[in-house]
């Protein structure tokens, strides 16, 4: 006997927090080109690696807004859970594209030592402030549905986190125009690529953990199990997996040996009621993706692959 529950997989995914998605995205989109434009008439190094971020933010975004629409397809034919993935496939794309990003910001970098460009303070302040102003608009946007779902969360910090390059090509752009400093341009472009390279190592290895069909990391399974011990009738529990789906996406896994007579004595569905009930309120994840075989005691000697 097993059992599940079957759930949509709207999580999150509302109307009005697409709007603010999409609202940030075109906000986002549009500092983008400009800022290109400007990296183009300054030669700013800082504004050029500022840009590059800002182009994966885009991206990021972009995967978010297609995640609220996508978590509103309801699963068909092989996708048994829709395209909650893509999300994951882009984000380990991703982040394999800012560290070759932060790669080619110290190569310049150090060829810039030897070789300095004179970068224009004013214009570049210009760039600056327009970069900031949209990215706190873009905050604003965000910020009142940030706790709704991982999802716009995710796409929160990706705006803060070009909020906080703007300010770095803003302090560069007013230490070249108030004291000619140049090398200026230089140290905001390496604060810009080392905001990158830890946030792309933890994009690589969450992507990665899903991709590996890890445990989330807020799931202790030998609670989990200890749990499941707990329910009247049951004897014992293998095969106990986890895994994460995608943002907000959980599911759950177990075969669980109960007393033999609970087949006999109507019993088992009780007993599967209350260890979906368990795994749906029990833990720091809502586990409402959990399916349980209910086995007799000695049925584990017939399968081939028992996992303890």
């Amino acid at each position: 006997m097993s059992g599940g529950h079957a759930h949509g997989h709207a999580h999150g995914a509302d109307a009005s927090s697409t709007t603010r998605v999409a609202v940030a995205f075109g906000i986002t989109a549009a500092l983008l080109i400009a800022q290109i434009i400007g990296s183009i008439l300054t030669g700013s190094l800082a504004l050029l690696v500022d840009t590059v971020h800002m182009l994966t933010d885009v991206a990021g975004l972009g995967v978010a807004l297609a995640a609220q629409w996508l978590l509103r397809r309801p699963p068909k034919g092989r996708r048994t859970w829709g395209l909650v993935r893509v999300e994951v496939l882009a984000a380990a794309g991703q982040a394999a594209a800012l560290l070759i990003v932060a790669l080619v910001v110290v190569i310049e970098g150090v060829r810039r030592v030897g070789e300095p460009t004179d970068v224009p303070g004013p214009l570049l302040l210009v760039f600056g402030v327009v970069g900031l102003a949209g990215n706190l608009v873009s905050l604003a946007v965000l910020a009142g549905g940030r706790g709704a779902s991982l999802n716009l969360r995710a796409a929160f910090l990706e705006v803060l986190n070009d909020a906080i390059g703007s300010v770095a090509v803003i302090a560069a752009a007013l230490a070249i125009w108030l004291w000619g400093f140049q090398q200026a341009d230089l140290i905001a472009s390496a604060l810009v690529a080392a905001l990158i390279v830890p946030r792309s190592i933890v994009l690589l290895r969450d992507a990665g953990r899903i991709l590996l069909e890890a445990a989330p990391e807020q799931l202790d399974l030998d609670e989990v199990r200890a749990h499941l011990l707990e329910v009247e009738h049951v004897v014992s529990v293998h095969d106990l997996h986890a895994s994460t789906l995608g943002t907000g996406l959980h599911q759950l896994t177990a075969h669980v040996v109960v007393e033999a007579g609970c087949f006999g004595d109507g019993h088992a569905p009780r007993i599967l009621d209350a260890l979906q009930e368990c795994a749906a309120e029990h833990f720091p994840l809502k586990l409402e993706h959990a399916t349980f075989q209910l086995e007799p005691p000695g049925h584990a000697a017939h399968e081939p692959h028992t996992h303890a």
